[in-house]
């Protein structure tokens, strides 16, 4: 819908020749001949930009400005054939974005407006996603980090299009509730929200899972049944652990997502919706491309607007924020007298690693809640937690801080040629004894190797398949 701009002009020859330099643009345009009749179309029209003369015949046009509220009111452009600068500070001070005087150029006026509304929709942006993240917490997403800041941001900008988004993280980062952020900052927020897990769906039956079947297509099949393409018509599909979808499948998915059509199992007729597609996987999209278990041609299809949770290990005090916020949830659900936790409590879950991330949280503050009926959680109510059998660490409450080894590392320099490495090798005994003085903290050992912690885990996986 185009912009709506209101002219204040009490000149008629005026206000015509500024709706005929606007023509051009494609905006619609009001017209006041007097501040009341102004005042009347601004209440009941809302324009997204005013014109606005001061000499007008009843008023004085910034006493039109000074009534306008501040966080919901148009953009202003003032008008005078008598400028000064004492009135142009004043109007300025009042909230116009621009002051031209008279005459007026085609080019000049139409640029101020231009320029008027591009600050505009700046505006609504920017208080459209303040009103969507207050107090560390984006819809359901809670975290205040810089990592999760950056998510939210590309969600927010994301919101307006139908441009598939492509979530990747490490299981337990929370890529469902990323995906519903995403429906719900949306002009689809009203519309049906379907997520489908492929992993837990068997091979044989996800086609009707997605799809939809008519009844006898198969052995089973006892009634029609629209499935989830058709059931999020106007929404938004959410297809999680995607990587975990059959190969021959994922042609039939590649044709949907670029047609917008289908068939049912067991029709020939063509089903066409309106869906967005949100997909999610834990695993490395490109790996698994490289390995021919993930079809090229969908990858590039999907992979529009990338979105990467970060594990929780990596985001600093989200870790508080989200314990405190499931606390609270789950003490409701427990019908537990819940009140705080300590600090040594904050302490603990701020040192352990998390490889689970937010599920193993959520799992261990259910743990204490059922097995603990105090108001206030100490730290001898939380459980031993184990470290991540990526380290080769035993399992231990929590991790805590050893003197660095003085002893000579594995790594020495070759001194001839029969002691060089192969480079991978050198490369994984020096990242592994980086981890051990870091103690098995990842994310503190790939910041002091200046590297991201995903990295170190990518890499740290490919060594244990090859052993």
């Amino acid at each position: 819908m185009p912009p709506t701009v209101l002219i204040v002009e009490d000149t008629q020859s005026l206000a015509m020749m500024y709706q005929s330099y606007l023509l051009p643009t494609g905006v619609n345009t009001l017209v006041a001949s007097d501040g009341q009749t102004a005042m009347d179309i601004i209440n009941k029209v809302h324009p997204d930009l005013i014109v606005l003369d001061v000499m007008l015949p009843d008023m004085n046009g910034l006493d039109i400005l000074a009534t306008l509220e501040p966080d919901n009111s148009p953009q202003v452009v003032v008008l005078t054939g008598h400028a000064t600068k004492e009135m142009a500070i004043q109007a300025i001070k009042l909230g116009a974005s621009d002051f031209l005087e008279k005459p007026i150029e085609a080019d000049r006026f139409r640029i101020t407006v231009n320029n008027a509304l591009k600050i505009k929709n700046l505006k609504q942006t920017v208080t459209q996603y303040k009103n969507k993240y207050e107090n560390g917490k984006y819809f359901d997403l809670i975290g205040s980090s810089k990592q999760m800041q950056s998510v939210y941001q590309i969600i927010s900008s994301a919101s307006a299009s139908k441009a598939t988004v492509f979530i990747t993280g490490e299981s337990g980062t929370g890529k469902e509730l990323c995906a519903r952020a995403v429906h719900q900052a949306s002009n689809r927020a009203n519309k049906p929200f379907v997520a489908l897990n492929c992993a837990a769906i068997p091979k044989d039956l996800i086609e009707s899972e997605i799809f939809g079947h008519l009844k006898g297509a198969f052995t089973g099949a006892i009634a029609n049944r629209v499935g989830a393409a058709g059931q999020a018509n106007g929404g938004t599909l959410f297809l999680d652990e995607l990587c975990e979808m059959d190969i021959n499948l994922q042609s039939k998915l590649l044709r949907f997502i670029q047609t917008g059509s289908y068939q049912q199992v067991g029709s020939e007729k063509e089903v066409k919706v309106d869906v967005r597609f949100v997909c999610a996987t834990n695993k490395d999209p490109l790996i698994e491309v490289e390995n021919g278990r993930f079809r090229e041609d969908l990858y590039y299809r999907l992979h529009v607007i990338p979105i990467e949770l970060p594990p929780l290990r990596a985001r600093g005090t989200d870790i508080i924020e989200i314990a405190e916020a499931l606390f609270v949830k789950l003490a409701l659900e427990e019908n537990h007298p819940y009140k705080s936790i300590s600090e040594g409590v904050k302490q603990l879950l701020m040192q352990y690693s998390w490889p689970g991330n937010v599920r193993q949280l959520e799992n261990v503050i259910r743990n204490v809640l059922v097995l603990h009926p105090e108001q206030y959680i100490d730290t001898d109510m939380i459980p031993a937690l184990p470290v991540s059998t990526k380290t080769q660490a035993q399992h231990t409450p929590i991790i805590t801080e050893q003197p660095v080894s003085t002893e000579t590392p594995a790594f020495d320099m070759a001194t001839s040629q029969s002691e060089v490495k192969p480079l991978w090798l050198a490369e994984k005994e020096y990242i592994e004894h980086v981890i051990k003085i870091c103690v098995s903290n990842v994310p503190k050992a790939a910041s002091l190797l200046d590297v991201s912690p995903s990295t170190l885990y990518r890499k740290i996986k490919s060594w244990e398949e090859l052993e």
